[in-house]
């Protein structure tokens, strides 16, 4: 990996299993990763510049990163954290798929797909603008409210990369501003939601993961646009509430098409991966929107 600009420094994390680059970058949980022309993933996390990639052969992710922390431990804990590498996926799967032939094949066909763990504040306002909105369109909407309102970190590979905007920077723009993003209605939501999380700095949020779920959900469904569904997507992909299940028309397709329930029945669907999948329901359910959106499901 080179760079115009900037010093990145290479991290190795061996005896990875159970990981998949494209599994993991693609299905839909973020919108900042580009995959390049040998395969690897480029992206911004927390405001630094990443490159990643897996080598199947020797089971090991390698990072080349801007992030260079005081000592080798805390940058091994950065990325091991934020790709979810010490969670045992391969017992998750092995109880997901226990007298469950639909979640084996699912399961089968998208086995690297592990949960990332990205920062709040970017997970909240990216799933604001996912609403309606289809994973290209969604990454360029919000590439340019980056390059707008963010702050550049550096030029590699002739590309410019910036920070997620912070609290601050979209709090004190209008919707004229924000407009440029060209969002729709989704302006006004963007709008009034950073003035909402910049009452209190974004503590309450970047704090999601230590506070009860129900507690935490109320918060970020009292903020403008915020539905059910984001609430859960923000809960699942940046504070570790792997146990919810988040559902759009995706998940009401393939929890019709594959376990035979009303396609307009959601509260059955929740009370369904409550019980059969328990406190792995958003990996679940990562696993299901892989395999409907990739396979020839009948």
């Amino acid at each position: 990996m080179t760079a115009d600009s900037g010093r990145l420094t290479e991290h190795r994390i061996d005896g990875v299993r159970d990981f998949d680059a494209a599994q993991t970058f693609e299905c839909g949980q973020c919108f900042r990763w580009t995959r390049e022309y040998n395969g690897s993933y480029t992206g911004v996390v927390r405001g630094y510049f990443a490159n990643i990639s897996y080598n199947n052969e020797e089971d090991a992710v390698i990072i080349w990163s801007d992030y260079m922390p005081k000592s080798e431990r805390l940058r091994d804990r950065f990325w091991r954290d934020y790709l979810d590498l010490d969670r045992d996926y391969a017992a998750i799967k092995r109880t997901l798929s226990e007298n469950d032939p639909v979640m084996e094949a699912a399961i089968e066909a998208g086995r690297g797909i592990r949960i990332l763990n990205q920062e709040p504040w970017e997970t909240l306002i990216s799933f604001l603008i996912s609403q309606n909105n289809n994973i290209p369109r969604i990454s360029g909407c919000i590439e340019t409210l980056c390059g707008a309102f963010g702050t550049k970190i550096g030029r590699f590979e002739d590309r410019d990369f910036f920070a997620f905007p912070t609290v601050k920077q979209l709090a004190e723009r209008g919707e004229r501003e924000l407009d440029i993003c060209k969002l729709g209605y989704r302006t006004r939501y963007l709008a009034e939601t950073a003035r909402q999380v910049d009452i209190d700095g974004g503590s309450l949020l970047a704090t999601g993961e230590k506070i009860e779920t129900e507690k935490i959900e109320s918060y970020l469904r009292s903020l403008s646009g915020v539905g059910l569904k984001v609430a859960h997507c923000v809960m699942l992909f940046s504070m570790k509430k792997t146990e919810l299940f988040p559902i759009d028309v995706w998940m009401r397709r393939v929890m019709h098409k594959l376990y035979g329930m009303e396609e307009d029945d959601e509260a059955a669907m929740r009370a369904f991966a409550r019980e059969r999948f328990r406190e792995y329901g958003g990996v679940a359910q990562q696993y299901l929107f892989h395999y409907i959106r990739t396979e020839s499901i009948q």
